[in-house]
C-alpha cells in the first residue's frame, strides 16, 4: 500500500493525474489486488536501476515557475501597500489554493519563504535583541527566535511543505542555542561572559550545528532510495548544516570578537578552513548529497582567496585565480561524482555502506 500510495503521489506531483483522481484510484486499485513489486531495490543492488540525480522536488515545469513569479510579484506589491498584518492572510489564501489543493511545489517553497520573512519582520517589531546578542543573551533574543518554530511548525502541520519542516527544525535548534547561551550566562553571573570566554560560545555553536547535521542524516537514512518527502526535508537541512558547521569551525578560530571578517588572511586559520571544507566534501560524497558540498563552496572560495592574498600577487590575480580553482573543483566533483562515490564507499565497512544510497549508474538503454 505504501509503494502504491507513493507512486500515485508522484503522479500527482508530476501533474499526470489530479489529487482527487489519485485519492480515488488508491482504494480502486487496492480492491482489485493491484500490488507493486519490490523490484527497484533489488535492481539497485545489482547496479541496474539506481539513477542518482538528487533532484529536489520543488520544480516540475515552467508552469510552477510562472505561478511562483505571480506569487512573488503579488506579495511584493501587497507588502509595499498594505500593513504587515495584511500579508499573512494573503499567504494563507494562496497556500490553500496553490499548495493544499493544487499541490504546486515551487509556489509552496516561495510561500514558505514569504512566511519566514513575515515572521522575521513581526518578531523584529515586537522584540529587538540588539546588536550585542552574542555578548548579552537577553529574554528578547529568546522570544525573537521562539516565533519561528511556532509559525513554521503550524504551516507544516497544515500544508506539509518539506522546506517549512526543515526551517522549523533549524529555528528550533536556534532556540535551543539561545536557551543554552542564556543558561551559561546566568550560571556565570557575568553579562559579558561570552566576551570573556569566546571558546565556550564557539563550542555551543558547534554542538547545535552537529545537531542540525545529525537531524538531516536521520531523515536521509530513513529514505535510502529517496522516494519520499523525507529526502526533500533532508535536502534542505543539509543545505543549512554545511555552512553552520563551517561557521562553527571559523568561530573556533576567531577569538577576537570579529565574526564578520570571513576573509581574514591568517597563515594558520586559512588552511584549517580549507581542510574543513575538504572534509565536508568527503562527507557529502559518502552521504550522496551535492547540496551539502555546494553550500560549502562559498567558504572554500574565501579560504582560497585568503591563501592567495598572503602572497605578492595583485588583487585581480588572486581574485581570478580563486575563481579558476573553485570552478575546477566544482567541475571535477560534478563530473566524477559517481566514480568518486564508488571509491569512497568501497573503503567503508559493509555495515555502513549498505545503509547509504547506492553508488551505481543507471543502465543504458
Amino acid at each position: 500500500m505504501t509503494e502504491l500510495r507513493s507512486i500515485l503521489d508522484e503522479a500527482v506531483r508530476q501533474e499526470l493525474i489530479s489529487p482527487e483522481a489519485g485519492g480515488r484510484l488508491l482504494p480502486f486499485l487496492m480492491e482489485r489486488g493491484v500490488v507493486v513489486a519490490e523490484a527497484q531495490p533489488a535492481m539497485a543492488a545489482e547496479g541496474q536501476a539506481w539513477s542518482d540525480t538528487e533532484t529536489p522536488r520543488f520544480v516540475r515545469g515552467f508552469h510552477d515557475v510562472l505561478i511562483t513569479i505571480g506569487v512573488v510579484v503579488a506579495l511584493g506589491g501587497l507588502w509595499g501597500l498594505a500593513a504587515l498584518y495584511a500579508v499573512l492572510p494573503a499567504i494563507i489564501v494562496l497556500s490553500e489554493i496553490l499548495v493544499r489543493r493544487q499541490r504546486l511545489a515551487l509556489p509552496a517553497v516561495s510561500l514558505t519563504i514569504a512566511l519566514l520573512c513575515w515572521t522575521f519582520l513581526l518578531m523584529s517589531f515586537f522584540f529587538k535583541p540588539g546588536t550585542s546578542a552574542f555578548n548579552d543573551i537577553g529574554a528578547e533574543a529568546t522570544q525573537f527566535v521562539a516565533g519561528f518554530p511556532i509559525m513554521l511548525g503550524l504551516y507544516y502541520a497544515r500544508y506539509r511543505v518539506p522546506l517549512s519542516l526543515a526551517l522549523c527544525i533549524t529555528s528550533a535548534l536556534a532556540l535551543v542555542l539561545t536557551l543554552l547561551l542564556r543558561l551559561m550566562q546566568w550560571a556565570s553571573g557575568d553579562p559579558q561572559f561570552f566576551s570573556n570566554h569566546p571558546l565556550l560560545l564557539a563550542v555551543a555553536f558547534l554542538v547545535c550545528a552537529v545537531g542540525l547535521f545529525a537531524t538531516a542524516l536521520y531523515f536521509d537514512l530513513g529514505d535510502r532510495l529517496r522516494r519520499t518527502t523525507r529526502s526533500d526535508i533532508a535536502f534542505w537541512l543539509h543545505l543549512g548544516a554545511a555552512p553552520a558547521l563551517l561557521f562553527s569551525v571559523r568561530l573556533l578560530m576567531s577569538f577576537d570578537g570579529n565574526l564578520l571578517d570571513v576573509a581574514q588572511a591568517v597563515s594558520i586559520k586559512t588552511p584549517i578552513i580549507v581542510i574543513s571544507v575538504v572534509v565536508l566534501m568527503l562527507i557529502g560524497l559518502v552521504i550522496d548529497r551535492r547540496a551539502f558540498v555546494t553550500s560549502g563552496l562559498l567558504s572554500l572560495g574565501f579560504a582560497i582567496y585568503g591563501i592567495f592574498r598572503q602572497g605578492n600577487a595583485t588583487v585581480d590575480t588572486y581574485i581570478f585565480t580563486t575563481l579558476i580553482v573553485v570552478g575546477a573543483i566544482v567541475l571535477i566533483i560534478g563530473t566524477g561524482w559517481m566514480p568518486l562515490r564508488r571509491i569512497v564507499l568501497r573503503a567503508l565497512p559493509a555495515a555502513i555502506s549498505q545503509r547509504l544510497p547506492p553508488a551505481v549508474l543507471a543502465a543504458t538503454p
